[in-house]
């Protein structure tokens, strides 16, 4: 028997996967730490996470996952890395990590971005970037130029996170064009490094480590990395990949017309394109697929709401740690739109679908002798649907559909009332799998050592179910989504 690693390192958690090669079944999996990673918050609007840190969660899920089921190491043929898009890492001559990493649903440059957007101006980053250069991790290194300058004068090389984790693994400091597109670094256009924003910022390209192939084998596990995991040295790591392209990989989802959809901390809507294309707003953003080529491009289109399962959760802090599936229970004894409860949930950073702005999160029309803590629950579930809705529409103009959209089973999608409200508003027929971005991550290090192809890497994936609208249900949601779009609008005028 002969094994695959898969690791997925978001921003409240690390999950490690130990897939069969033969089955392409997971067999175990561990994540680290049992309670949520803490995130620094110097002032509102910023979010930092220690680097270092992610590194001893992903030596912890490793021993964790190791003490659930024994294998020998030396089986493992490749190691995959899933990680959170977006994030900043810097790091010295040596390798260290010089401050902590800018994590994504940090808000600190969208000004940078806005400022950035006008001086390149809009024809030559739509026609590019295919994005405005916004708060991504470009203009989060521009942030550090500007405020931290002795911090930028020992930067070696940028990092996304991912780039870090296999660099943690294999001594080598590597990234992706992948990677370097969801930075904002890359131009789709003459398909290089985008020297303009660079002379913009006034960062040199020496900072962008050696590009290397999705799948391959880029590195392999170092001596000292694998005796601190407890793996085998030399095992390679074929492949590195941010979270939702990563998700959507696990989906299968590699060709127009596929769409994919998670809703953890964040909520996303990920379809694929095949030219280049962006939206005129940059309300929801282009970046380059895993699989894409230049010969055979693809382009993923993402959605980001950032407030949806931190939503959830807040309200069930709220409610006293209730488990979130009673939450769900007393959330389904509530009739659709909430007796006129309505939530928008906007209450983390800044959203790319409202051009970067911070509009809070919002609960409006409470009655205090009708709405109980279960109409809360069911309007932050349908809040979250609304909000990933009318991101759809601004993808469906770009050309992407939307009728069917597959997602794991897990996050919000483990909820029926959520999968309802979610077929019903947006039209789309939902496919459940039994995947997760930890499982995707070990079927494309499959393909990166060349144990899988595009087509046997899938041949274990198994769906669990379907949700299709029901015309009769469907209705009441567009007349509550309408709603909860008047009171959306209403929110974005005030102050205008």
């Amino acid at each position: 028997m002969k094994y695959l690693l898969g690791y997925d390192l978001g921003s409240s958690s690390v999950k490690v996967v130990l897939l069969d090669i033969q089955s392409g079944k997971a067999l175990a999996s561990a994540t680290s730490p049992d309670q949520e990673m803490s995130m620094l918050a110097h002032q509102a609007g910023w979010a930092e996470q220690e680097p270092e840190g992610w590194w001893a969660e992903i030596i912890r899920a490793t021993h964790k996952l190791k003490a659930k089921f024994a294998f020998d190491a030396s089986l493992v043929a490749g190691i995959g890395i899933s990680y959170q898009m977006h994030g900043l890492v810097v790091v010295d001559k040596d390798l260290n990590a010089l401050r902590p990493s800018i994590i994504w649903c940090d808000s600190r440059a969208v000004e940078i971005g806005h400022q950035a957007f006008e001086q390149l101006g809009h024809a030559y980053s739509l026609g590019h970037l295919l994005n405005s250069p916004g708060n991504f991790t470009a203009s989060k290194l521009k942030w550090v130029k500007d405020n931290e300058p002795a911090v930028f004068a020992q930067i070696k090389y940028l990092m996304l996170p991912g780039d870090y984790i296999a660099m943690r693994m294999t001594g080598l400091p590597q990234t992706t064009v992948s990677g370097l597109s969801e930075g904002i670094f890359w131009d789709f256009k003459n398909q290089q490094i985008a020297q303009p924003l660079l002379d913009l910022y006034g960062i040199d390209a020496s900072m962008i480590p050696p590009i290397v192939p999705t799948f391959a084998l880029q590195a392999v596990l170092s001596a000292s990395a694998a005796e601190t995991l407890g793996l085998h040295a030399g095992t390679p790591v074929a492949y590195r990949a941010g979270d939702q392209p990563n998700n959507a990989f696990s989906l299968n989802v590699l060709n127009p017309g596929e769409v994919a959809t998670t809703a953890g901390t964040s909520g996303v809507v990920y379809g694929i394109n095949a030219q280049p294309t962006s939206d005129p707003q940059s309300r929801v953003n282009s970046f380059v697929h895993v699989n894409s080529s230049p010969d055979n491009q693809r382009n993923g289109v993402l959605l980001c709401i950032n407030g949806t399962g931190i939503l959830n959760s807040w309200t069930r802090r709220l409610a006293g740690g209730i488990s979130y599936e009673t939450m769900n229970q007393q959330a389904a004894t509530t009739p659709i739109g909430a007796d006129g409860l309505t939530m928008l949930p906007f209450g983390n950073g800044a959203e790319r679908v409202l051009q970067n702005r911070m509009l809070g999160g919002n609960l409006s029309h409470l009655n205090f002798n009708i709405h109980t803590a279960a109409h809360v629950f069911r309007a932050a579930q349908e809040g979250i649907v609304f909000a990933l809705h009318y991101g759809m529409k601004v993808m469906q103009q770009m050309g992407v559909q939307t009728q069917t959209v597959r997602a794991g089973h897990a996050n919000m999608f483990l909820s029926p009332l959520f999968r309802e409200a979610f077929a019903n508003t947006t039209g789309a027929t939902i496919e459940l799998y039994d995947t997760d971005g930890a499982q995707g991550a070990a079927r494309a290090a499959g393909i990166g050592v060349g144990v899988y192809d595009f087509k046997t890497a899938f041949e274990g994936l198994t769906r669990l179910a379907i949700v299709e609208p029901i015309p009769s249900v469907a209705a009441a949601y567009q007349e509550i989504y309408q709603r909860w779009e008047d009171v959306l609008t209403q929110q974005l005028n005030v102050g205008v």
